[in-house]
């Protein structure tokens, strides 16, 4: 992977203009975590919770943790679907879109009946594997699709995904478990308190681990001849992809449940004003994404208050209209 690396000139840092988008989606996402933590239930100010003790101490076991837990989602799954979508090389492909999501539900539904008694790290595992497994039957079906037919590569991930749900849906309205798989499939973070989303940590460290090898990603996604003719060793790079793609995905499900959209719309959005580089475009996608969902799971604690809507439920309403927005709109860019 080093030759490519020194092969393509302009690779291994991000450029100036990329920087300073960097600089202020950080800054935006700091003002929207700042808000988050004092949105909810028992309305507060930023002084009460310094000098109220109970105030201090909700902030630290709820809005802390949860605030943290959805920047964790929305980067992670932005990161998983631009990666996804650099390997498939399709626009419209996301993790929901390829069965990963579902084939990760059917292995935490085997886990749970088998081995119930399993700590939720094990369960965890279970999920990932069958993921990784869900998103290489995927990938198998992807290749034998003619490239000049690229609608066919979503069409089939749906179609694909589709049946690993129903075979979730019957296993489960067979062994009486429905009520998980409803939790499973609707992502929301009102359930989030300190000791309970951490795993989300691990999936932010394969997405820094993704950032390290932004570089082969890009030149990935130029398609297998061409990575292999500028010296990328293109199977260990895809074998990465996947493995970062299912474990993400299994490790949102397992904390938070499914978050339909983010993997999908955030890539494009981002890439249609700073191109497919990685090394400059991922950090800004993995702060939109966080950003996006942030502003929707705090939607949703507003506007039925005090219950409250799932960020999910939100983010898919708003994540189907800004992609039929982008369809129908030509890219700025190149």
């Amino acid at each position: 992977m080093a030759e490519a690396t020194g092969s393509i000139s302009g690779l291994g840092r991000p450029g100036r203009s990329a920087r300073g988008a960097i600089c202020l989606c950080l800054f935006v996402l700091m003002l929207l975590a700042g808000l988050s933590c004092v949105i909810g239930v028992n309305q507060t100010s930023p002084l009460a919770l310094l000098q109220d003790p109970e105030a201090a101490q909700l902030l630290l076991i709820s809005r802390i943790p949860r605030t943290l837990a959805v920047i964790l989602t929305g980067a992670t799954m932005a990161v998983a679907g631009v990666i996804m979508q650099l390997l498939v090389r399709n626009r419209f492909v996301e993790p929901g879109t390829t069965g990963t999501n579902e084939a990760a539900m059917l292995g935490l539904l085997g886990a749970t009946l088998l081995a119930p008694a399993l700590p939720i790290f094990t369960k965890m595992l279970c999920a990932a594997v069958a993921a990784l497994l869900g998103t290489l039957v995927f990938l198998a079906l992807a290749r034998r699709i003619p490239p000049q037919q690229p609608l066919l590569v979503p069409l089939v991930g749906l179609v694909y995904g589709g049946i690993l749900a129903a075979a979730a849906g019957f296993i489960a309205f067979q062994a009486d478990l429905l009520q998980y798989l409803a939790i499973w499939m609707s992502g929301e973070f009102s359930g989030v308190l300190s000791g309970r989303y951490e795993l989300l940590w691990l999936a932010g460290l394969l997405a820094g681990l993704a950032y390290l090898v932004a570089d082969q990603f890009t030149i990935a996604g130029l398609g297998e001849m061409a990575s292999r003719g500028l010296g990328l060793r293109y199977g260990q790079v895809l074998g990465f992809g996947v493995v970062v793609v299912s474990l993400v995905s299994a490790l949102v499900i397992v904390t938070v449940g499914v978050l339909p959209f983010v993997g999908l719309v955030v890539p494009n959005l981002v890439s249609r004003i700073m191109g497919d580089n990685l090394r400059d475009s991922l950090p800004v996608v993995a702060a939109t994404g966080a950003g996006l969902l942030l502003i929707c799971d705090m939607l949703g604690r507003l506007l039925r208050a005090p219950y409250e809507i799932p960020a999910g439920t939100v983010f898919g309403l708003f994540g189907a209209a800004l992609f039929l927005v982008m369809l129908l709109r030509r890219p700025a860019h190149g």
